[in-house]
């Protein structure tokens, strides 16, 4: 699916060596079906370990059979999401998720059609999904190309470990635009890859 992305990486002095060495971008496009729960996944990880998260979402995962939905979400009392794990801000804001999304007012199997601009314009009025959320759901959902998450922290060790460089959102932001783009998303990927040892 990156083989373009890969190529036109490989011409890049910082992201060569990390290209030839992690292989081809694991990134793929998630089912239409997907995007509700990836989107209430995003939320329930939001500031926690990679571990603590998967324990939490496994157990809000294991309350809905398995079926992850808006109705679902909807009728699970405040008590057992709690007894999983989820904070009171966390469980407001994947129920204020579900009824949007039950409502009609976020059509979410639409979001695919819409610039980056707009998927993200719909996404943060949702209580929790701020910026970095909805970019996220950008690169991992619907695994557009051109997303440079500058509020990342991995991004941002990722890009001073590889570049030498001091990150600084805006001038990160406009070399990241000038040496990766039309490819910052898999540019975001071997970033987040060189922190791995």
């Amino acid at each position: 699916m990156w083989e373009e992305a890969e190529k036109f990486l490989l011409k890049d002095k910082y992201l060569s060596p990390l290209v030839k060495k992690c292989g081809s971008c694991t990134i793929k496009k998630s089912m239409k079906f997907r995007y509700f729960v990836d989107l209430l996944e995003s939320i329930a990880n939001q500031q926690l370990s990679g571990k603590a998260a998967s324990t939490i979402f496994g157990r809000v995962r294991d309350l809905c059979d398995g079926d992850i939905n808006p109705e679902i979400i909807l009728k699970l009392s405040e008590e057992k999401l709690r007894k999983a794990g989820l904070s009171f801000a966390k469980i407001r804001y994947i129920k204020d998720l579900a009824s949007r999304t039950k409502s009609g007012e976020l059509d979410l199997k639409k979001l695919y059609k819409l610039t980056d601009e707009e998927v993200i314009g719909k996404l943060i009025v949702v209580k929790g999904i701020g910026r970095w959320t909805a970019e996220m759901f950008l690169m991992f959902s619907l695994a557009r190309p051109d997303i440079f998450p500058v509020d990342d922290l991995g991004v941002k060790k990722g890009f001073e470990k590889v570049t030498g460089k001091m990150f600084d959102k805006e001038k990160s932001f406009k070399f990241a635009l000038k040496n990766w783009a039309p490819y910052r998303t898999v540019a975001s990927w071997y970033l987040w890859r060189s922190l791995e040892n």
